[in-house]
């Protein structure tokens, strides 16, 4: 039976984050296990730049303020959950493709289970699963729940 110790929950401040969150939180405080909330910056700022001549500087700062953002934002949706208190939460914020980064933290921090919404911001259609939840199922060394 599945115990687990270390619960990653990827998030995009959706509706469907909060599910999932909720839903971590539940299981970490059944089991005493940690909650790690991590966000992924999709960051396609270079192609930009060189499209568009902008400096490196600029570049850097909208970087700093993409990273500012997600981090105000994981402190607000932790804020919605007041059994996030009951349990141990970490927060952290990765750059890449969503998936890839997802996958990469999940190793890193060696999670035994991944909890993701089924879809995400972009709600694609309600019956499929969206792009980020099927790579990370299909990539994932340990195992995802997928909550609606």
């Amino acid at each position: 039976m599945l115990r687990p110790t270390k619960i990653l929950v990827p998030t995009d401040f959706s509706e469907y984050s909060d599910r999932a969150l909720n839903q971590a939180l539940d299981i970490a405080k059944q089991y005493n296990a940690k909650v790690y909330l991590f966000h992924a910056i999709h960051l396609i700022i270079h192609r930009c730049a060189i499209d568009y001549s902008i400096s490196d500087d600029m570049v850097e700062e909208i970087k700093r303020q993409a990273l500012d953002s997600a981090s105000n934002s994981l402190k607000r949706q932790l804020e919605k959950f007041p059994k996030s208190k009951e349990v141990e939460v970490h927060t952290d914020i990765g750059t890449g493709i969503t998936y890839d980064a997802i996958l990469q933290e999940a190793k890193d921090k060696g999670v035994d289970l991944i909890v993701i919404a089924s879809l995400g911001q972009s709600g694609i259609a309600k019956y499929l699963i969206g792009g980020v939840a099927r790579n990370v199922l299909k990539g994932a060394q340990c195992p995802v729940l997928l909550t609606r």
